[in-house]
């Protein structure tokens, strides 16, 4: 006998299927990013996604808290197996791959992670809830996406976008820091080599 499935008013049909949109289009983006194996080309594309999935994260935090329909979740059949784009996200990023983070703000304690099982940590949460989506259990599918933000992947996802920040950070300031010194060079190159005499 099957489980009843609670009636959701259009407003939040609605909100399930924005948030259904975003899941899936960060899933797409990833596995993208991660087939193309451009480590150069990868983080932008990364910082946008990471960024945008954050916002439907943030949006489920803000709202009422979803209740499941049962006690246990409905089978929704075997996870996607990610693991091959794991490591293709792993030797893509390869020096950026590890970084340090602090989990819990108000219990500092340094943690060291991968960018490349983060995001396939989060990836694993969101198409878990699209599943359910899929398949018209529709308030277990936002129940898993607010329970996993709040307790997993929302907490990744934060800490994976300022990683990535970090990155382009570096990137850009130091070699703005290079710019200048080889600047800095030519122009002693070129005085020294004026011909005048110093005082």
């Amino acid at each position: 006998m099957g489980t009843t499935r609670p009636v959701l008013d259009a407003e939040t049909e609605e909100f399930a299927q924005q948030i259904a949109d975003q899941v899936e289009s960060f899933l797409i983006a990833l596995r993208a990013v991660a087939s193309e194996g451009d480590g150069g080309r990868a983080i932008s594309p990364l910082l946008l996604e990471i960024s945008q999935v954050l916002l439907a994260g943030a949006r489920l935090g803000a709202q009422r808290d979803f209740t499941p329909t049962g006690e246990y979740q409905p089978d929704v059949g075997p996870e996607a197996d990610l693991d091959e784009m794991r490591l293709r996200l792993a030797e893509m990023l390869d020096a950026v791959d590890t970084y340090s983070y602090v989990f819990d703000p108000y219990v500092p304690e340094l943690v060291t992670g991968q960018l490349s099982d983060d995001l396939t940590s989060i990836a694993t949460d969101l198409e878990n809830g699209l599943r359910h989506y899929r398949l018209g259990n529709v308030a277990e599918a936002l129940w898993w996406w607010q329970f996993s933000y709040v307790s997993s992947w929302g907490n990744l996802a934060g800490a994976t976008l300022n990683a990535l920040v970090s990155i382009v950070t570096h990137d850009r300031l130091d070699a703005e820091i290079v710019d200048e010194d080889e600047q800095l060079a030519a122009a002693d190159e070129m005085l020294e080599g004026d011909g005048s005499t110093p005082r």
